[in-house]
């Protein structure tokens, strides 16, 4: 399996409450490391038991260079495009009960076709999840046998190209579902996630998921969306039917609402 996407270096904070505009307010916990779609992807993916490559942009800072190593001790392979910028990085505010407010900190950074990485190696992935990159780097991850993609790596998606299995996206997120309404024409199959109400995918064929519940007590939201998506690209690169795919998927987005942080 493979990740084409992006990262940020995101720090943690847990906190009872969010705080009333000039509050000064405590933290309950914290903790950084790897976040963004293509890392909390390719992590999942990991866990699932794949062999990764992840194909990504990074500046040559300290986050840069932590993200490489932390993303390597959990199983992943990099494939870096080292950017003269720094490594975009995020606040996760984290409340009881489970939501999470981001701020994302820099220009988002993402590896483009014309970088000199091992590509070649897609020939040889089942599948492709695509979270950021050109059209270029697109065109590389359609040579893998199953392409999926988030609405986020618009850049790419926008206007012609290679055609998608599926796009998959958040129905409560306001801008993937606008995005995802505009490039609905690129893929073979829609997939929308509706966190406690399950979900449903629509195009070649359509059909609803059922909700699973967690296997603990809600802690997180942050990267369900993409736990969901990572576990749907590697049931349908196995073989697995739509529905299978969508079931495995929503038993990784309920585990990671159970888990604080990303993966």
């Amino acid at each position: 399996m493979a990740v084409v996407g992006h990262i940020e270096w995101v720090d943690f904070v847990s906190l009872s409450r969010y705080p009333a505009e000039g509050e000064v307010a405590h933290a309950t916990a914290w903790a950084a490391g790897v976040g963004g779609g293509g890392g909390v992807a390719a992590v999942v993916l990991a866990e699932l038991g794949a062999e990764v490559d992840f194909y990504l942009a990074l500046g040559r800072d300290a986050p840069g260079k932590a993200a490489v190593h932390q993303l390597t001790e959990r199983g992943v392979r990099p494939h870096v495009a080292w950017r003269d910028e720094t490594t975009r990085r995020a606040i996760t505010y984290l409340i009881e009960g489970g939501d999470r407010t981001i701020v994302t900190i820099g220009r988002r950074l993402a590896p483009a076709g014309a970088d000199e990485l091992d590509w070649e190696r897609l020939r040889e992935a089942d599948g492709v999840y695509f979270t950021a990159g050109d059209r270029a780097a697109l065109e590389h991850a359609r040579a893998a046998g199953v392409l999926t993609a988030s609405p986020r790596g618009r850049e790419a998606l926008d206007g012609g190209g290679p055609q998608l299995d599926a796009l998959i996206y958040s129905q409560e997120d306001a801008d993937e579902r606008a995005w995802a309404e505009r490039i609905q024409d690129r893929a073979r199959l829609l997939v929308a996630t509706d966190g406690a109400r399950g979900g449903r995918w629509w195009g070649a064929q359509e059909g609803r998921w059922q909700p699973v519940p967690p296997p603990g007590p809600p802690r997180d939201s942050y990267g369900c969306g993409d736990s969901f998506a990572a576990a749907f690209t590697f049931a349908l690169a196995r073989g697995d039917s739509v529905a299978q795919a969508a079931r495995l998927g929503a038993e990784l987005g309920a585990r990671a609402l159970s888990r604080t942080g990303a993966p």
